[in-house]
């Protein structure tokens, strides 16, 4: 549409109104610039917690260009959106590309889940949410809410003076593409299956659903027929490889999760690591035709072992299987005590996404499915101390 120049002010004349308005507000609240393009959240510890033990939370932030906020803090809310956020607010805090971290006091909590999330107030006493995570606070002395424990009386997992850096507790709808990517992986020739490796899986992301906090995996004749002309089974994988989080484990680290085992044959669950083609751990490998068996490996310095219990693992058993990733040795803990030390480790720089999923046997070296209509895995939660 056309309009006559007389409709708006002359170009020096809106230059004017608008430096005018940056002196005053410069005037006004000196030494502050206004967050126009908000915060942006880096890190918030911790995941968590012991019920009855106080912590403290830590959050980073960082911001596009300079700016100071009027507070910054740490929320959170139980299942009921009680509000019982960490004391101790930061206040005229400065913020920039480089990041600012700040620490609160500390506080305890009665065991269960909660959202924590950080939050700012900008000086026109606006307040703004960061994204929210999960924390969990466990029952002190509770085998079943997964605080470790050593019935053997061996070594413990290595938690203690470590923080939660990152975990998974399944919360909530699988998180594609920001966390997790489901059909596709370079540990696959073909990206989303893989014959080669006596597997029949098919992969799609359909096969892996949330409910209770609690993952299902679930595996099923697929219409797809492999390379080798066998019929595929389509199945679900989670790796962080892809994903915008990106996240890799690396030397140092321990990684731990609760999963139920499967009881139909030809399942194959494993939780394990990868990048550029090798960097493989195996926290645990499992197979219904050796019922009481986990299979610990690793690929980085070809050392590996049978871990053999009978009265705690076996099909449908909820098993605790965690890893230490040592330079020097790795090592592995089933149900709270330390059963295998490799004494070759992955090396100082080493570091690997990770795999969590439900393969299924060809039958070459375990036995392929029989009749079976499908097979399921579970898993209640994956996390990474460091």
């Amino acid at each position: 549409m056309y309009r006559s120049r007389s409709s708006s002010p002359p170009l020096f004349a809106r230059l004017g109104t608008l430096v005018t308005i940056a002196f005053l507000l410069a005037f006004l609240l000196p030494g502050r610039s206004f967050a126009a393009s908000g915060l942006v959240q880096d890190r918030l510890t911790p995941i968590l917690m012991t019920e009855g033990v106080a912590a403290a939370a830590r959050l980073t932030v960082h911001a596009p260009t300079c700016t100071t906020v009027k507070a910054l803090g740490v929320a959170v809310r139980d299942e009921d959106g009680t509000n019982l956020d960490f004391p101790g607010l930061a206040s005229d805090v400065q913020v920039c590309r480089r990041g600012r971290t700040i620490s609160t006091e500390e506080r305890t909590l009665p065991a269960g889940r909660y959202t924590m999330f950080g939050f700012w107030q900008d000086y026109a006493d606006r307040w703004h949410n960061l994204p929210s995570r999960t924390l969990i606070v466990q029952g002190s002395g509770s085998a079943s809410s997964g605080a470790p424990h050593s019935p053997g009386g061996g070594p413990l997992p290595p938690t203690t003076g470590r923080s939660p850096v990152w975990s998974e507790e399944f919360d909530g709808p699988i998180r594609w593409g920001s966390r997790w990517v489901g059909d596709a992986t370079s540990a696959f020739r073909y990206q989303d299956h893989n014959p080669g490796d006596h597997k029949l899986d098919w992969l799609t992301t359909d096969a892996v659903s949330v409910e209770n906090g609690v993952a299902t995996f679930t595996a099923s004749p697929s219409d797809h027929t492999l390379e080798n002309g066998r019929q595929a089974w389509d199945t679900g994988l989670l790796t962080t490889e892809g994903s915008a989080e990106r996240f890799r484990v690396r030397t140092g680290d321990y990684i731990e999760t609760r999963v139920k085992l499967p009881t139909g044959t030809g399942a194959w669950p494993a939780l394990w690591t990868w990048k550029d083609g090798r960097n493989e751990v195996d926290t645990f490998e499992y197979h219904p035709d050796r019922s009481a068996v986990l299979e610990l490996t690793n690929q980085v310095r070809q050392r590996s072992a049978s871990y053999r219990d009978a009265d705690e693992v076996g099909p449908g058993a909820w098993v605790t299987v965690g890893t230490y990733y040592g330079a020097r040795s790795v090592d592995w803990y089933v149900n709270g005590a330390r059963v295998y030390r490799d004494r070759a480790g992955v090396g100082t720089r080493w570091s690997a996404y990770l795999i969590l999923n439900l393969s299924v046997a060809d039958g070459r070296y375990h036995s392929a499915p029989v009749d079976a209509d499908s097979l399921g895995f579970a898993a209640d939660y994956i996390r990474v101390y460091r």
